[in-house]
Protein backbone atom coordinates (compact mmCIF):
# COMPACT_ATOMS: atom_id res chain seq x y z
CA UNK A 1 0.00 0.00 0.00
CA UNK A 2 2.87 2.56 0.93
CA UNK A 3 4.68 1.64 -2.62
CA UNK A 4 0.99 2.56 -4.31
CA UNK A 5 1.03 5.58 -2.69
CA UNK A 6 4.39 6.42 -3.00
CA UNK A 7 4.00 5.68 -6.92
CA UNK A 8 0.88 7.80 -7.09
CA UNK A 9 2.44 10.69 -5.87
CA UNK A 10 5.54 10.62 -8.42
CA UNK A 11 3.36 10.11 -11.37
CA UNK A 12 1.73 13.04 -9.62
CA UNK A 13 4.66 15.08 -9.96
CA UNK A 14 5.71 14.12 -12.87
CA UNK A 15 2.16 15.78 -14.03
CA UNK A 16 3.16 18.73 -12.58
CA UNK A 17 6.46 19.35 -13.58
CA UNK A 18 5.47 18.56 -17.37
CA UNK A 19 2.48 21.14 -17.28
CA UNK A 20 4.62 23.54 -15.92
CA UNK A 21 7.32 23.04 -18.73
CA UNK A 22 4.87 23.29 -20.96
CA UNK A 23 3.18 26.37 -20.08
CA UNK A 24 1.83 28.52 -22.85
CA UNK A 25 3.65 31.60 -23.20
CA UNK A 26 1.86 35.43 -22.68
CA UNK A 27 1.04 36.73 -26.31
CA UNK A 28 0.46 33.85 -28.15
CA UNK A 29 -2.97 33.31 -29.25
CA UNK A 30 -3.32 29.87 -27.76
CA UNK A 31 -2.63 31.61 -24.08
CA UNK A 32 -5.83 33.94 -24.97
CA UNK A 33 -7.78 31.32 -26.07
CA UNK A 34 -7.44 29.16 -23.14
CA UNK A 35 -7.91 32.44 -20.79
CA UNK A 36 -11.12 33.54 -22.72
CA UNK A 37 -12.02 30.17 -22.33
CA UNK A 38 -12.13 30.50 -18.93
CA UNK A 39 -14.21 33.47 -18.63
CA UNK A 40 -16.17 34.04 -21.50
CA UNK A 41 -18.66 32.24 -24.11
CA UNK A 42 -16.04 31.83 -26.87
CA UNK A 43 -16.56 31.47 -30.71
CA UNK A 44 -13.83 30.74 -32.76
CA UNK A 45 -13.61 31.02 -36.87
CA UNK A 46 -10.79 29.91 -38.78
CA UNK A 47 -9.48 28.96 -42.50
CA UNK A 48 -6.26 28.25 -43.94
CA UNK A 49 -5.84 25.18 -41.87
CA UNK A 50 -6.58 27.10 -38.89
CA UNK A 51 -3.01 29.31 -38.97
CA UNK A 52 -5.90 32.46 -39.60
CA UNK A 53 -8.29 32.49 -36.37
CA UNK A 54 -10.34 34.98 -34.63
CA UNK A 55 -12.22 34.84 -31.55
CA UNK A 56 -15.77 36.40 -31.56
CA UNK A 57 -17.18 36.83 -27.98
CA UNK A 58 -20.95 36.73 -28.02
CA UNK A 59 -21.55 38.41 -24.52
CA UNK A 60 -19.49 41.17 -25.05
CA UNK A 61 -21.75 42.35 -28.44
CA UNK A 62 -20.12 40.50 -30.27
CA UNK A 63 -16.81 41.72 -30.45
CA UNK A 64 -13.84 39.91 -32.59
CA UNK A 65 -11.25 40.08 -29.29
CA UNK A 66 -8.07 39.02 -31.00
CA UNK A 67 -6.76 36.61 -33.79
CA UNK A 68 -3.51 35.22 -35.31
CA UNK A 69 -2.18 34.43 -38.51
CA UNK A 70 0.09 31.86 -37.02
CA UNK A 71 -2.27 29.39 -35.49
CA UNK A 72 -2.41 28.54 -31.86
CA UNK A 73 1.25 29.74 -30.84
CA UNK A 74 1.06 32.51 -33.19
CA UNK A 75 0.92 36.61 -32.07
CA UNK A 76 -2.15 37.62 -30.68
CA UNK A 77 -3.45 40.79 -32.08
CA UNK A 78 -5.73 41.84 -29.87
CA UNK A 79 -5.11 44.05 -26.65
CA UNK A 80 -7.46 43.07 -23.85
CA UNK A 81 -8.02 43.58 -20.48
CA UNK A 82 -7.09 40.64 -18.57
CA UNK A 83 -7.94 41.61 -14.76
CA UNK A 84 -10.97 43.36 -15.84
CA UNK A 85 -12.71 40.30 -18.00
CA UNK A 86 -11.29 37.74 -15.05
CA UNK A 87 -13.08 39.97 -12.30
CA UNK A 88 -16.39 39.20 -13.95
CA UNK A 89 -17.45 42.95 -12.58
CA UNK A 90 -18.21 46.28 -14.65
CA UNK A 91 -16.88 49.55 -14.37
CA UNK A 92 -19.25 52.05 -13.65
CA UNK A 93 -18.73 54.34 -16.74
CA UNK A 94 -16.88 52.70 -19.62
CA UNK A 95 -15.57 48.54 -19.63
CA UNK A 96 -12.43 48.72 -21.51
CA UNK A 97 -12.31 44.41 -22.17
CA UNK A 98 -10.63 45.32 -25.32
CA UNK A 99 -11.03 44.06 -28.53
CA UNK A 100 -9.66 44.08 -32.54
CA UNK A 101 -13.14 45.24 -33.41
CA UNK A 102 -16.14 45.95 -31.19
CA UNK A 103 -19.77 47.52 -31.88
CA UNK A 104 -20.04 50.77 -30.83
CA UNK A 105 -23.17 53.42 -31.60
CA UNK A 106 -22.22 57.46 -32.09
CA UNK A 107 -22.41 60.48 -31.12
CA UNK A 108 -19.93 60.17 -27.47
CA UNK A 109 -20.64 63.90 -27.44
CA UNK A 110 -22.07 67.30 -28.39
CA UNK A 111 -25.79 68.00 -27.89
CA UNK A 112 -26.87 64.67 -29.59
CA UNK A 113 -24.02 62.56 -27.57
CA UNK A 114 -25.68 59.06 -26.13
CA UNK A 115 -23.06 59.52 -23.70
CA UNK A 116 -24.33 62.43 -21.71
CA UNK A 117 -27.25 62.61 -19.87
CA UNK A 118 -28.95 65.94 -21.03
CA UNK A 119 -28.13 69.46 -18.91
CA UNK A 120 -24.47 67.57 -17.67
CA UNK A 121 -21.20 68.90 -18.32
CA UNK A 122 -19.05 66.82 -20.94
CA UNK A 123 -16.31 65.78 -17.89
CA UNK A 124 -15.08 62.60 -17.66
CA UNK A 125 -17.66 61.77 -14.28
CA UNK A 126 -20.66 62.56 -16.53
CA UNK A 127 -19.56 60.14 -19.15
CA UNK A 128 -21.39 56.61 -18.99
CA UNK A 129 -20.88 54.11 -22.14
CA UNK A 130 -24.63 53.09 -22.89
CA UNK A 131 -24.99 49.16 -21.37
CA UNK A 132 -26.27 47.52 -24.61
CA UNK A 133 -22.89 48.72 -26.39
CA UNK A 134 -20.98 48.09 -23.06
CA UNK A 135 -22.00 44.81 -21.30
CA UNK A 136 -25.03 43.26 -22.58
CA UNK A 137 -25.13 40.06 -24.80
CA UNK A 138 -25.98 40.02 -28.30
CA UNK A 139 -28.02 36.70 -29.51
CA UNK A 140 -26.19 34.58 -32.02
CA UNK A 141 -28.72 34.01 -34.83
CA UNK A 142 -26.74 31.96 -36.77
CA UNK A 143 -23.07 30.85 -37.09
CA UNK A 144 -20.65 28.52 -38.81
CA UNK A 145 -17.43 27.25 -38.84
CA UNK A 146 -16.68 30.74 -41.28
CA UNK A 147 -18.97 33.18 -40.18
CA UNK A 148 -21.24 34.50 -37.07
CA UNK A 149 -24.68 36.28 -36.93
CA UNK A 150 -25.79 38.50 -33.94
CA UNK A 151 -28.94 40.35 -32.94
CA UNK A 152 -29.28 42.66 -30.57
CA UNK A 153 -32.52 45.25 -29.59
CA UNK A 154 -31.69 48.13 -27.68
CA UNK A 155 -33.23 51.50 -26.42
CA UNK A 156 -30.79 54.72 -26.04
CA UNK A 157 -31.36 58.90 -24.99
CA UNK A 158 -29.65 61.33 -25.97
CA UNK A 159 -28.71 64.61 -24.64
CA UNK A 160 -31.98 65.54 -26.02
CA UNK A 161 -33.94 63.00 -24.11
CA UNK A 162 -34.85 61.80 -28.13
CA UNK A 163 -35.88 58.14 -27.46
CA UNK A 164 -34.30 55.51 -30.07
CA UNK A 165 -35.67 52.11 -30.55
CA UNK A 166 -33.19 49.87 -32.45
CA UNK A 167 -32.37 46.47 -33.69
CA UNK A 168 -28.94 45.60 -34.57
CA UNK A 169 -27.92 42.89 -36.82
CA UNK A 170 -23.80 42.27 -36.90
CA UNK A 171 -21.92 39.23 -38.90
CA UNK A 172 -18.49 38.47 -38.35
CA UNK A 173 -17.21 36.14 -40.98
CA UNK A 174 -13.26 35.32 -41.69
CA UNK A 175 -11.22 35.75 -44.98
CA UNK A 176 -9.72 32.25 -46.91
CA UNK A 177 -6.23 33.91 -48.88
CA UNK A 178 -8.21 34.10 -52.38
CA UNK A 179 -10.87 36.61 -50.79
CA UNK A 180 -7.76 38.85 -49.35
CA UNK A 181 -6.09 38.89 -52.52
CA UNK A 182 -9.28 39.77 -54.47
CA UNK A 183 -10.52 42.00 -51.60
CA UNK A 184 -7.19 44.19 -51.65
CA UNK A 185 -5.70 43.30 -55.10
CA UNK A 186 -2.74 42.21 -53.98
CA UNK A 187 -0.44 38.62 -53.86
CA UNK A 188 0.13 37.40 -50.68
CA UNK A 189 3.60 35.84 -50.20
CA UNK A 190 4.50 32.18 -49.10
CA UNK A 191 6.65 33.88 -46.58
CA UNK A 192 3.77 36.21 -45.37
CA UNK A 193 1.21 34.87 -42.85
CA UNK A 194 -2.09 36.30 -42.92
CA UNK A 195 -5.44 36.88 -40.68
CA UNK A 196 -8.45 38.87 -42.03
CA UNK A 197 -12.02 39.14 -41.39
CA UNK A 198 -14.91 41.73 -41.52
CA UNK A 199 -18.10 42.81 -39.27
CA UNK A 200 -21.48 43.56 -41.42
CA UNK A 201 -22.85 46.47 -39.24
CA UNK A 202 -26.61 47.73 -39.43
CA UNK A 203 -28.98 49.48 -37.15
CA UNK A 204 -32.44 50.22 -38.10
CA UNK A 205 -35.47 52.29 -36.31
CA UNK A 206 -37.98 49.88 -35.08
CA UNK A 207 -39.72 53.36 -33.40
CA UNK A 208 -42.63 54.93 -34.35
CA UNK A 209 -40.70 58.68 -34.61
CA UNK A 210 -38.33 59.75 -37.54
CA UNK A 211 -34.85 60.39 -36.74
CA UNK A 212 -34.22 63.75 -38.19
CA UNK A 213 -31.10 66.37 -37.42
CA UNK A 214 -33.35 68.71 -35.21
CA UNK A 215 -33.78 65.44 -32.51
CA UNK A 216 -30.33 64.28 -33.05
CA UNK A 217 -28.79 61.27 -35.45
CA UNK A 218 -26.48 58.01 -34.86
CA UNK A 219 -23.86 56.45 -36.16
CA UNK A 220 -22.53 53.03 -36.46
CA UNK A 221 -18.88 53.03 -35.05
CA UNK A 222 -16.29 50.39 -35.16
CA UNK A 223 -13.03 50.21 -32.92
CA UNK A 224 -10.45 47.93 -32.70
CA UNK A 225 -7.94 47.91 -29.96
CA UNK A 226 -4.20 46.41 -30.89
CA UNK A 227 -1.07 46.03 -28.57
CA UNK A 228 1.06 48.92 -28.64
CA UNK A 229 4.94 48.81 -28.27
CA UNK A 230 7.65 51.46 -28.43
CA UNK A 231 8.03 49.92 -32.63
CA UNK A 232 3.99 50.35 -33.54
CA UNK A 233 3.77 53.38 -35.90
CA UNK A 234 0.06 54.63 -36.66
CA UNK A 235 -0.03 55.47 -39.99
CA UNK A 236 -3.29 57.36 -41.76
CA UNK A 237 -2.99 58.39 -45.15
CA UNK A 238 -5.16 61.07 -46.44
CA UNK A 239 -5.92 63.38 -49.51
CA UNK A 240 -6.02 66.75 -50.42
CA UNK A 241 -5.83 69.96 -47.55
CA UNK A 242 -5.24 68.24 -44.46
CA UNK A 243 -8.60 69.05 -41.68
CA UNK A 244 -7.13 66.80 -38.87
CA UNK A 245 -8.99 67.10 -35.84
CA UNK A 246 -6.97 67.07 -32.53
CA UNK A 247 -9.63 68.83 -30.19
CA UNK A 248 -10.68 65.36 -28.44
CA UNK A 249 -8.63 65.31 -25.66
CA UNK A 250 -6.47 68.23 -25.55
CA UNK A 251 -2.97 69.15 -27.62
CA UNK A 252 -0.92 66.09 -28.89
CA UNK A 253 2.73 66.49 -27.20
CA UNK A 254 4.42 67.65 -30.97
CA UNK A 255 7.13 64.96 -30.51
CA UNK A 256 4.24 61.99 -30.70
CA UNK A 257 2.97 63.19 -34.30
CA UNK A 258 4.40 63.19 -37.99
CA UNK A 259 2.60 65.12 -40.42
CA UNK A 260 3.87 64.79 -44.28
CA UNK A 261 1.98 65.92 -47.35
CA UNK A 262 0.46 62.47 -47.66
CA UNK A 263 -0.05 61.23 -44.31
CA UNK A 264 -0.70 61.60 -40.41
CA UNK A 265 1.29 59.06 -38.15
CA UNK A 266 2.34 58.58 -34.65
CA UNK A 267 3.67 56.24 -31.89
CA UNK A 268 1.03 53.80 -31.13
CA UNK A 269 2.91 53.42 -27.51
CA UNK A 270 -0.20 53.30 -25.29
CA UNK A 271 1.47 56.01 -23.16
CA UNK A 272 -0.01 59.19 -23.67
CA UNK A 273 -3.84 59.95 -24.16
CA UNK A 274 -5.15 61.88 -26.73
CA UNK A 275 -7.38 61.32 -30.71
CA UNK A 276 -7.09 62.57 -33.82
CA UNK A 277 -10.01 62.16 -36.64
CA UNK A 278 -10.02 62.60 -40.32
CA UNK A 279 -13.07 63.92 -41.92
CA UNK A 280 -14.55 62.98 -45.11
CA UNK A 281 -13.00 65.20 -47.17
CA UNK A 282 -9.80 63.52 -46.13
CA UNK A 283 -10.58 60.00 -46.50
CA UNK A 284 -8.53 56.91 -47.94
CA UNK A 285 -9.66 53.63 -48.21
CA UNK A 286 -7.52 52.21 -45.98
CA UNK A 287 -5.47 52.76 -42.06
CA UNK A 288 -3.22 50.63 -40.69
CA UNK A 289 -0.29 50.56 -38.22
CA UNK A 290 3.23 48.65 -38.52
CA UNK A 291 5.13 47.07 -35.96
CA UNK A 292 8.65 47.02 -37.14
CA UNK A 293 10.17 44.81 -34.23
CA UNK A 294 7.61 42.05 -34.78
CA UNK A 295 7.13 42.91 -37.97
CA UNK A 296 3.14 43.07 -37.98
CA UNK A 297 1.30 45.38 -40.97
CA UNK A 298 -2.37 45.56 -39.64
CA UNK A 299 -4.79 47.07 -42.18
CA UNK A 300 -8.18 48.41 -42.27
CA UNK A 301 -10.96 48.89 -44.77
CA UNK A 302 -14.24 50.48 -44.24
CA UNK A 303 -17.46 50.98 -46.39
CA UNK A 304 -17.54 54.39 -47.61
CA UNK A 305 -19.57 56.23 -50.34
CA UNK A 306 -18.71 59.78 -50.48
CA UNK A 307 -21.34 60.76 -47.79
CA UNK A 308 -20.37 64.02 -46.00
CA UNK A 309 -23.02 63.69 -42.27
CA UNK A 310 -20.48 62.50 -39.87
CA UNK A 311 -21.66 62.44 -36.39
CA UNK A 312 -19.52 64.82 -34.34
CA UNK A 313 -17.99 63.22 -31.17
CA UNK A 314 -15.70 65.83 -29.46
CA UNK A 315 -17.13 66.59 -25.74
CA UNK A 316 -19.14 69.66 -26.34
CA UNK A 317 -21.38 71.31 -28.30
CA UNK A 318 -20.72 72.18 -31.77
CA UNK A 319 -21.75 74.67 -34.54
CA UNK A 320 -21.56 71.51 -36.83
CA UNK A 321 -22.76 68.86 -35.44
CA UNK A 322 -22.54 66.73 -38.75
CA UNK A 323 -19.41 67.74 -39.59
CA UNK A 324 -17.56 64.93 -37.59
CA UNK A 325 -14.82 62.18 -38.68
CA UNK A 326 -14.71 59.22 -40.75
CA UNK A 327 -11.85 57.72 -39.50
CA UNK A 328 -10.26 58.27 -35.88
CA UNK A 329 -7.11 57.05 -34.56
CA UNK A 330 -6.96 57.16 -29.87
CA UNK A 331 -3.83 56.30 -28.31
CA UNK A 332 -4.22 55.37 -24.62
CA UNK A 333 -2.69 57.04 -21.82
CA UNK A 334 -3.36 58.51 -18.16
CA UNK A 335 -6.56 60.16 -17.61
CA UNK A 336 -5.91 63.60 -15.18
CA UNK A 337 -6.65 61.50 -11.97
CA UNK A 338 -3.81 58.94 -12.98
CA UNK A 339 -6.34 56.55 -14.39
CA UNK A 340 -5.13 54.52 -17.18
CA UNK A 341 -7.80 51.97 -19.04
CA UNK A 342 -4.39 49.45 -19.78
CA UNK A 343 -2.15 51.03 -22.39
CA UNK A 344 -3.48 50.21 -26.20
CA UNK A 345 -3.91 52.47 -29.42
CA UNK A 346 -7.17 52.12 -31.27
CA UNK A 347 -8.37 51.97 -35.09
CA UNK A 348 -11.56 53.33 -35.59
CA UNK A 349 -13.81 53.90 -38.73
CA UNK A 350 -17.93 55.39 -38.52
CA UNK A 351 -20.77 55.07 -40.68
CA UNK A 352 -22.37 58.48 -41.87
CA UNK A 353 -25.09 59.44 -40.23
CA UNK A 354 -28.67 59.13 -41.81
CA UNK A 355 -32.38 60.10 -41.46
CA UNK A 356 -34.15 57.21 -41.10
CA UNK A 357 -38.26 56.74 -41.17
CA UNK A 358 -39.22 53.71 -38.95
CA UNK A 359 -38.32 50.38 -40.97
CA UNK A 360 -35.48 52.09 -42.88
CA UNK A 361 -31.89 51.57 -42.11
CA UNK A 362 -28.17 52.07 -42.05
CA UNK A 363 -25.07 49.58 -43.09
CA UNK A 364 -21.62 49.56 -42.57
CA UNK A 365 -18.58 47.57 -43.26
CA UNK A 366 -15.44 47.25 -41.25
CA UNK A 367 -12.69 44.99 -42.59
CA UNK A 368 -9.43 43.85 -40.71
CA UNK A 369 -6.27 42.49 -42.00
CA UNK A 370 -3.09 41.49 -40.23
CA UNK A 371 0.03 40.47 -42.19
CA UNK A 372 2.86 38.92 -40.54
CA UNK A 373 6.96 37.87 -41.87
CA UNK A 374 9.09 38.92 -44.97
CA UNK A 375 10.02 42.63 -44.65
CA UNK A 376 10.13 43.52 -48.76
CA UNK A 377 6.73 41.49 -48.95
CA UNK A 378 4.91 43.29 -46.48
CA UNK A 379 6.63 46.54 -47.55
CA UNK A 380 5.45 45.96 -51.14
CA UNK A 381 1.61 45.66 -49.55
CA UNK A 382 1.89 48.93 -47.02
CA UNK A 383 2.81 50.83 -50.30
CA UNK A 384 0.08 49.49 -52.14
CA UNK A 385 -2.46 50.08 -50.05
CA UNK A 386 -1.50 52.84 -47.36
CA UNK A 387 1.05 54.65 -50.18
CA UNK A 388 3.73 54.41 -47.52
CA UNK A 389 7.38 53.15 -47.93
CA UNK A 390 7.98 51.37 -44.44
CA UNK A 391 11.70 51.82 -44.54
CA UNK A 392 11.28 55.27 -43.52
CA UNK A 393 10.05 54.11 -40.73
CA UNK A 394 11.77 50.99 -40.10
Amino acid sequence: MHNLVKSIVIVFMIVVLVSCSQEIPKGTFAYDLNFLERHQKVITLSTNNKKSQIIVLPELQGRVITSTAAGLQGNSYGWMHYDLISSGKFEEHYNPFGGEDRFWIGPEGGQYSIFFKNGTDFTFENWYTPKAIDTEPFDIINQSEKEVSFNKKMHLVNYQDFEFDIEVNRTVSIFNKKQVENDLGVILSDQVDFVAYQSHNEITNTGTQEWTKENGLLSIWILGMFMPSENTTVILPYKDSLALNTSYFGTIPPEKLTITDKHVMYKGDGKCRFKMGLPPQNAMPYIGSYDAKNSILTIVSYSFAGDTNYVNSVWRKTDNPYGGDVVNSYNDGPLEGGTHFGGFYELETSSSAKELKPGENIKHIHKTYHFEGDFDALNSISKQLLQKDLISIK
